[in-house]
């Protein structure tokens, strides 16, 4: 592997990376940046190819995993550049780095790009403002086995690396497709999709609404909702049960529940079947 040193602030590969925080200077380059072990790892698991690692073995939390990480980055192609810790921590954008970042290309796709199952569950987030809520849906819908995520109107970039962040990575484990409006509802109803609608002012309950076939779960922002373009077409719509003096849930975790609840019908109606259960290591031993 052929390795570059970087200890001064000043490299303009740093300064390359660092720009790539902001929206503006990713899609002119076409470029993302992926920080995090548990991020990389499971990017390149789907097949990611990073064009390069920045990394710093002094902010490595084991040193056990990681040279195996950096020599499949190298077998991808990415170009390897080893870091002073200070020149890292310019680097990192977590607050706590464990000293890994790639950078690489972004992967949204067109809708027309998404190849789904006979009764696919997709997750349809549609003008959401908060890095974090994104990659939280996108977390909820790789555990919920969902089929593919569509991004409607996006606010928030999917690139951003905090939607990284907040989704563990879960942004590579299933496809991510990004479009307006009008050009999702059209795409869903040409396939046969039930598009269903979260609103509060569904006479419905969520867990009333049968699941099991082929469902769009679709969710707006927490200030404004669905749009009308959602709104018009969705023959199904449902609220969830708010028994407290809030008016409404996070949007992320109102997608959590509502994909659970998806999950549940098509384990009962042996659509699908769980996993085993993973082994015990102790209390705390696993992030849920």
């Amino acid at each position: 592997m052929t390795i570059t040193e970087i200890s001064s602030l000043a490299n303009p590969k740093v300064k390359d990376a660092v720009r790539l925080r902001q929206r503006s200077h990713r899609d002119a380059a076409r470029l993302m940046l992926v920080e995090g072990y548990r991020e990389i790892r499971r990017a390149l698991d789907h097949a990611y190819r990073p064009s390069a690692l920045f990394y710093c073995e002094a902010l490595w939390l084991k040193h056990a995993n990681e040279p195996a990480l950096v020599e499949a980055c190298a077998a991808r192609g990415a170009r390897l550049y080893a870091c002073t810790r200070p020149v890292f921590e310019k680097l990192a954008y977590r607050e706590r780095p464990d000293g890994l970042l790639a950078v690489g290309p972004q992967i949204a796709r067109p809708l027309a790009g998404l190849e789904l199952p006979e009764d696919a569950l997709v997750l349809v987030c549609e003008a959401i403002e908060k890095p974090g809520n994104l990659g939280t849906m996108l977390r909820s819908a790789d555990a919920s086995g969902a089929a593919a995520v569509i991004v409607c109107d996006p606010c928030t970039d999917i690139h951003n690396p905090n939607v990284v962040r907040a989704s563990t990575g879960t942004l590579f484990t299933l496809p991510v497709a990004v479009a307006g409006a009008e050009e999702t509802v059209a795409w869903l109803r040409a396939r046969g999709f039930a598009i269903l609608a979260a609103t509060p002012h569904a006479e419905r309950l969520h867990f009333e609404q049968p699941l099991t076939g082929r469902v769009a779960l679709c969710l707006g922002s927490e200030q404004y909702g669905l749009s009308d373009v959602f709104m018009r077409d969705a023959r199904l719509r449902v609220r969830i049960p708010m028994l407290g003096v809030a008016d409404s849930l996070n949007v992320s975790a109102a997608a959590t529940i509502l994909l659970a609840e998806a999950v549940r019908q098509r384990v009962l109606s042996g659509q699908i079947v769980p996993p085993p259960p993973e082994p015990w290591h102790g209390a705390g031993a696993h992030d849920q």
